[in-house]
């Protein structure tokens, strides 16, 4: 989707909220795991996407941009905080839930992933969760990071041979 600065853009910015929202706070929570703060910079990477569009500038390509406004504010953002615990989550009202026990060992495995997940070198763990989390192509992702869709597809090769190196060790 492309926004040019025109009587246009309001619709096409309400139609890209629609479209973006719910994969932006994804994205941003896989980062902080704090609803509340993925929900602030989500809002705040469609503010400033505004912001852009209103001083006259126009968006190529809306989703890689709000992605990268995205990782840029959680990369500002991380610069003051550190690493969340399961019991700080807990204490901010994250709650698995009562689930039957199926849904609690894929929980329980998903939160594990997520676990060594954080474990893995930049660039390469947000190369794998753009792409296998948010689903995104490298192509795409090339377009967030501002790298080559080669890079992109190398730097995703390396993170899932570091995962799967790490979800072996820790059995």
């Amino acid at each position: 989707m492309h926004i040019r600065p025109n009587a246009e853009a309001k619709d096409l910015f309400a139609q890209a909220y629609e479209e973006y929202s719910d994969a932006i706070f994804r994205h941003c929570y896989f980062h902080t795991f704090k609803r509340e703060e993925a929900k602030e910079i989500m809002q705040e990477a469609f503010m400033k996407t505004w912001e852009y569009i209103a001083s006259g500038r126009e968006v190529e390509q809306v989703r890689p941009f709000l992605y990268r406004t995205a990782t840029n504010l959680m990369i500002n953002a991380s610069k003051k905080k550190r690493e969340t615990s399961l019991d700080e989550l807990q204490e901010e009202g994250f709650d698995p839930g009562e689930e039957d026990s199926g849904h609690k060992r894929d929980f329980i495995q998903e939160q594990k992933v997520m676990e060594v997940l954080q474990q893995i070198e930049e660039p390469y763990r947000q190369a794998v969760m753009l792409r296998y989390i948010e689903d995104l192509d490298p192509a795409e992702i090339a377009d967030i990071t501002g790298e080559t869709p080669n890079v992109v597809s190398v730097r995703v090769h390396r993170g899932l041979k570091q995962l799967r190196s790490l979800l072996h060790r820790h059995g």
